[in-house]
């Protein structure tokens, strides 16, 4: 991505950005609310319009979880997570096996989308990005309202594609363990204009964080 600029109402949200993100690396993007990062991977997508260039490898197969999905999104909508996954026309055993992946026992399958929790249907919506078997995968804070023990699998699971398929990720979190135990590279971006690019380590110094967030920040510096 070069040059990458975002006007929205009149209002530049992003200027003049510049990254690339490797097969097989983890960026993720940081920074306060309303600083962009959301918008940043709609611009990727060309959801929204942008001005600079995007460019995707011609191999890219990319899948997409963005932020503020919710089981409620279906109250008014009679579809079953079988009918749900039915639009990817995959294989029952396929289903099964992405969904076992994420913890999601067949009965499930039966279940209307409004009824499902919200850790369900969180955990349900990555399945079924993944089943595409996608090589790069923009999430939007992903792990929002999942408890410990399931996020903790879900970046198990990535972490696993990763080293073995070269999955590339970009990643809106504001979980600095996932930051740095995570990522090969961090951006932030923030409302003021502060920008920070590179390694978590020698991106996120304390300084840095501060002028992210504003005030002060604690910070405790990560020995793994």
């Amino acid at each position: 991505m070069k040059n990458l600029t975002v006007e929205l109402r009149k209002e530049r949200i992003i200027e003049d950005l510049s990254f690339e993100v490797k097969k097989g690396e983890v960026l993720t993007i940081l920074g306060p609310n309303g600083a962009g990062k959301s918008v940043l991977l709609k611009a990727l997508l060309g959801i929204i319009p942008s001005q600079g260039e995007i460019v995707f490898s011609k191999e890219a197969r990319i899948g997409y979880l963005p932020q503020g999905l919710s089981q409620l999104s279906f109250l008014n909508l009679p579809l079953t997570l079988k009918e749900f996954f039915n639009f990817k026309e995959k294989s029952k055993e396929k289903i099964l096996e992405f969904l076992e992946k994420f913890d999601l026992k067949e009965n499930i399958l039966n279940k209307q989308m409004a009824e499902l929790s919200f850790g369900q249907f969180q955990r349900a919506l990555m399945a079924w990005v993944l089943i595409s078997r996608p090589n790069i995968l923009l999430f939007d804070e992903p792990s929002t309202g999942i408890d410990i023990k399931a996020e903790e699998k879900i970046y198990s699971l990535l972490k696993d594609l990763k080293e073995k398929e070269g999955l590339s990720l970009l990643l809106v979190s504001h979980d600095l363990n996932i930051v740095y135990n995570f990522s090969d590279n961090v951006l932030c971006l923030s409302k003021r204009g502060f920008r920070c690019y590179g390694k978590p380590k020698e991106a996120l110094s304390p300084s840095a964080l501060t002028k992210l967030y504003g005030g002060k920040v604690k910070f405790y510096q990560h020995s793994h």
